[in-house]
Parts: structure tokens; sequence; C-alpha cells
């Protein structure tokens, strides 16, 4: 019209892109000191245990999900995953109050991991028979099990991730691939035998209420926040 050039509308991708470079240094910088804080409570706590440690209880649903040993990979993928929410982050207000909440979550956890060590049960696997499972025995003993904090970062992720992908408007595809990621994740962590059904349900709780409270807390100082 009157001459003008059309301009077509970036994708949702290159959006996305710009908002990983914006404050990337400070976002390499948290993930790095909240990752490090991270493991040595961690570690800690599952080396260290402060009472009698309970071995949680197998339920049916554990005996019909088989041992998938491939599932490691997508079990150790939450690591990246765990980066997407920061990566596209625009505000640092956002930025600062979504490593809040991730602090607050993982405290709430290291609290219950004190004051009541669980362990998942024996289930006589060889693990030396399978790649990369002999050192993830070794390092994290399949302690701290309830809740599991690997259930709860997926189900924080994957919510807080659907929130920014309509903020950026990609397609039913990555909205289905953001939950599909997640879902996997928590199917690894029975599928490895890390966890068992009952953490699996109190971490999925615990991500989903830290997730529902952050979001409904952002939601009347941010517009974009569907």
């Amino acid at each position: 019209m009157d001459g003008a050039t059309t301009v077509e509308p970036a994708s949702w991708i290159s959006s996305a892109a710009v908002a990983f470079w914006r404050f990337w240094k400070l976002k390499f910088l948290g993930s790095v000191i909240f990752s490090g804080l991270f493991f040595v409570g961690y570690f800690a706590l599952l080396k260290h245990p402060a009472h009698a440690v309970t071995t949680m209880p197998v339920l049916a649903i554990d005996r019909a999900i088989p041992f998938h040993p491939q599932a490691i990979w997508i079990y150790f993928s939450l690591w990246l995953y765990l980066e997407m929410v920061p990566a596209l982050l625009v505000t640092k207000r956002e930025l600062w109050s979504y490593i809040l909440v991730l602090i607050v979550m993982v405290s709430v956890a290291f609290v219950i991991f004190f004051l009541w060590p669980t362990q998942v049960p024996d289930f006589s696997t060889d693990w030396t028979d399978h790649t990369g499972y002999t050192w993830l025995k070794r390092t994290d003993a399949a302690g701290n099990a309830c809740p599991s904090l690997h259930v709860a970062f997926a189900v924080f992720t994957a919510r807080w991730l659907h929130v920014l992908l309509r903020r950026f408007r990609a397609g039913p595809f990555w909205l289905f691939f953001n939950w599909a990621w997640s879902f996997a994740i928590i199917y690894s962590t029975l599928a490895t035998r890390q966890h068992v059904a009952i953490d699996v349900l109190a971490g999925g709780a615990l991500g989903a209420l830290a997730a529902a409270l952050h979001l409904n807390w952002m939601a009347p100082r941010d517009s974009a926040v569907p």
C-alpha cells in the first residue's frame, strides 16, 4: 500500500535467538552458580543422611514399566532441558524471580531429604552391562528419592516453557514437543530405576505447585505471561 514494502514478521525462532543472547553472561553465570551449589547440597545430603534412610515402596505401575537402558540419555537430557527457560527470558526481573523460585523449590526438597532421607529399592540389576549406569549409580546412588527433583524440574520447566513458546507464537508442534520432552524425562526416571512412582508423583506436585504460584505471581505484573 502507498508503495510501502511489506515486511514479513520474523519467525519465532529468530525472536527466541534474540532472547537467548539477551543477558547471556548473566544467564551463563547464574546457571553455573546454581548448578554448583545444587550439586554440593544434593550430594552432601545423599552421602551423609542425618536420619535412617527409608526405602520407598514399589507399586504395580513400577512393576509394569520395564527397565529400559537407553532411557538413560533421556534422563540426562534434563540438564539441557532445564536451561531452556532462563535462556529465553528477556527481563532481569523474570530471570531473577525464576532463579529465586528454583532455589525455593530445591530448598523445600532439601529440607525433606534432610528430615526424611529416602532411597529406591534394590532392583537387582547388573548395571555394569549398561553404558553410563556404573557412573550414575556410583555418584547418584538412587538416594534423595522422594520427591524426585528430576521430575519437579521437568514439570516446572514444561509449564514455563509452554508460556514462553506461546509468547513467541511458536506453532503447535513445538508446544507438543515441549510437553513430550518433559513426559519422556519423567518416564525415564522410572525406566532407569532411579525413582519409583511415589517419588514421581511427589516431584510432579512440587514442580506444578512452584510453577503455578510463580506464574500467578508474575501475571499481574507482566501482561505477556498467558
